[in-house]
């Protein structure tokens, strides 16, 4: 068995808090989501994907991406692209214009529109152009970049190990990777294997990705692979407890308890109101949809109020029915504990 770094985990001169990291999922890192995560207790967080074009090109809906509250930091902001120029100028633009501590390329995501760009996931099979857009992004700005990439393309092209080693020799500063092939996109189960292989061969930190579902499995790749951190991504959607209980458990062996259904609405209602300051009533509501039924995961009766909260349309709508779905929950544990009294 690996064993656990002793060192803090550290990116360039940030230091973390600890060695749980939120992973840059796209249409839901935004401000709103990473500011409850990082009050859970997020050693770091990082933004959604932005596209290198949408910055250089001052796209206005790109543009309000790059936001950052000031309580997130440390924080990494993550973009892409598949041409070296154009990504060399959005990360000069993140670099002097945002309050983002680390820049990361994403070399990871599998989806059809990103990779006809040359990018995300598409990178993997060239550790060569790999280490020259890197080098020439680490050449052009001040803040440490880093890399988020997957094991390799498919089964046959897995060269998670070169392309750590060329982010490495580029002068990243820090490696995540997920344990699943392009092709593999989210299914089937992550490689640690190859996580642990890549940790083995390159000097700069690596930071886990892929499975983590329980602050046991945290545990348990740290132990496995000798990561310097873990990126836990959908186990945190409606859930920063899961955040919060990784953290405990790494630092203490304490398994601390999951929230009451009250504590879970009411932090679906505090993501619910700064998801409306920076984004309007009109479009919270509608994003707001989607996560609220994921702060409804493993609650009885979830199915018919993920229904009705989908035909939500205001946000007095909306917080009615969240406060009024609590306030059922617990006369409901009430009735039950007085019938098992």
């Amino acid at each position: 068995m690996t064993k656990m770094s002793d060192k803090p985990f550290q990116i360039g001169k940030h230091v973390m808090d600890n060695r749980v990291v939120l992973a840059p999922m796209a249409g839901i890192c935004n401000s709103a989501f990473r500011l409850t995560v990082k009050e859970f207790g997020a050693g770091l967080v990082y933004a959604e994907m932005i596209s290198d074009k949408g910055i250089v090109q001052k796209n206005e809906k790109t543009m309000n991406m790059l936001y950052i509250d000031d309580r997130e930091n440390p924080l990494s902001l993550q973009i892409f692209g598949g041409d070296k120029d154009t990504l060399v100028e959005a990360a000069k633009y993140v670099d002097q214009n945002t309050t983002a501590d680390i820049i990361d390329i994403n070399m990871g995501c599998p989806v059809s529109k990103i990779i006809k760009c040359e990018a995300g996931a598409k990178l993997l099979l060239d550790p060569e152009k790999i280490y020259e857009m890197v080098a020439a992004v680490v050449d052009n700005v001040k803040k440490p970049v880093s890399v988020k990439m997957r094991t390799g393309w498919d089964l046959d092209h897995l060269y998670a190990v070169q392309n750590a080693q060329a982010v490495e020799r580029a002068g990243g500063s820090a490696v995540a990777v997920h344990g699943r092939t392009r092709v593999q996109m989210y299914e089937g189960h992550a490689d640690w294997d190859i996580i642990r292989q890549v940790k083995e061969n390159v000097k700069i930190p690596v930071i886990g990705n892929g499975d983590v579902e329980t602050p046991q499995d945290a545990k348990r790749m740290l132990e496995e692979t000798g990561v310097d951190a873990v990126m836990i991504g959908r186990a945190a959607l409606g859930d920063p407890w899961m955040i919060y209980r990784t953290v405990e458990y790494l630092e203490s062996g304490e398994l601390k308890p999951e929230p009451s259904v009250r504590e879970k609405m009411d932090v679906c209602l505090l993501h619910f109101e700064r998801l409306m300051a920076l984004k309007g009533e009109h479009v919270a509501v509608r994003e707001m949809r989607k996560h609220a039924s994921w702060y409804l995961k493993g609650i009885r009766g979830n199915g018919k109020a993920r229904n009705l909260i989908n035909q939500t349309e205001s946000a007095l709508e909306l917080r009615t029915f969240i406060n009024n779905f609590a306030e059922e929950q617990m006369a409901l544990g009430r009735e039950l504990e007085t019938s098992i009294m």
